[in-house]
């Protein structure tokens, strides 16, 4: 199987971008396997720091590994939201494909100080491993709020992308282009949609000569998602429409069985709940191929 860095660059080539989403459980991760496989599109599956801390860092890169082996679409371990190095050498060291280490909530200076000596102690335990490094300001939190918070002053600009990436050494880049972590109630609603700046998205492309992530792609508008790509994003990580999916999926397995006790009766529903918004998300992504 081709390699994350071989797969970003096929991706590039082909006008499309990687879907990353999240997981924290089996039936996250049947799901989203399952919608690479029918679409044979690889996919990213990312785990932060707390859902690592759930499932297990070495058993979620076991059971990966495992997958690998019987399927015939790319899969990718990543990494997600790491704040410190020790949790990002854990990850090396289990075998995850990428590593997303993130100080952007750090002054710059320190951030890229920082990042810099991780891109450096990570590539020695892996050398094929990726490393992304994060600027500006998206939020925390892949969950519901109840308001925006103001993003404005946090955005990514295209020379603080340049400085950083030739400072740091990173292989992909993270910026704040409009984008945000978790969704609003609105969006969950289909009431409101996130906006990206799209201009801004092509000259960070431009200076950086990265591959670039969007994270906090859920709820996004799709048209702009279609312009980030073409704009030069070549990751977009979704996290809470799939934990949405998840809950929906599962609250209508034990209403349509409330008698039922045995999991592999009741999961199924939530399965398909996440495998039908990753499905939806992988075909957007990969409009162009």
């Amino acid at each position: 199987m081709r390699g994350f860095r071989d797969a970003l660059e096929q991706s590039e080539k082909d006008g499309v971008a990687i879907g990353h989403f999240n997981v924290a459980d089996w039936v996250l991760l049947k799901a989203v396997l399952a919608s690479g496989q029918e679409l044979k599109v690889p996919v990213v599956v990312g785990a932060s720091e707390g859902e690592r801390e759930f499932f297990g860092v070495r058993q979620i890169a076991a059971l990966v590994r495992s997958l690998r082996e019987e399927c015939d679409c790319p899969i990718f371990l990543n990494a997600d939201h790491t704040h410190s190095l020790a949790k990002a050498v854990e990850a090396a060291r289990a075998g995850f494909d990428a590593i997303v280490f993130d100080l952007s909530a750090l002054p710059f200076e320190q951030n890229v100080r920082q990042t810099k000596e991780a891109v450096e102690t990570l590539k020695t335990i892996n050398s094929a491993i990726l490393v992304e490094g994060e600027i500006g300001d998206i939020g925390t939190g892949s969950e519901i709020h109840e308001k925006a918070p103001d993003l404005s002053r946090g955005l990514t600009s295209p020379a603080e992308a340049k400085q950083f990436v030739e400072s740091t050494g990173v292989d992909i880049l993270a910026p704040a282009v409009g984008n945000m972590h978790g969704m609003l109630k609105s969006m969950v609603q289909g009431q409101t949609r996130k906006r990206l700046d799209i201009q801004r998205i092509a000259q960070i492309k431009s200076a950086a000569r990265v591959p670039l992530t969007l994270h906090g792609g859920s709820g996004t508008d799709d048209d702009d998602l279609r312009k980030a790509i073409a704009a030069g994003i070549n990751i977009i990580h979704v996290n809470t429409e799939l934990r949405v999916a998840w809950r929906h999926g599962l609250e209508e397995g034990l209403a349509k069985q409330p008698d039922e006790v045995v999991p592999y009766k009741i999961l199924p529903f939530a399965v398909e709940s996440v495998k039908k918004v990753a499905r939806s998300r992988l075909k957007l992504f990969n409009a162009h191929r």
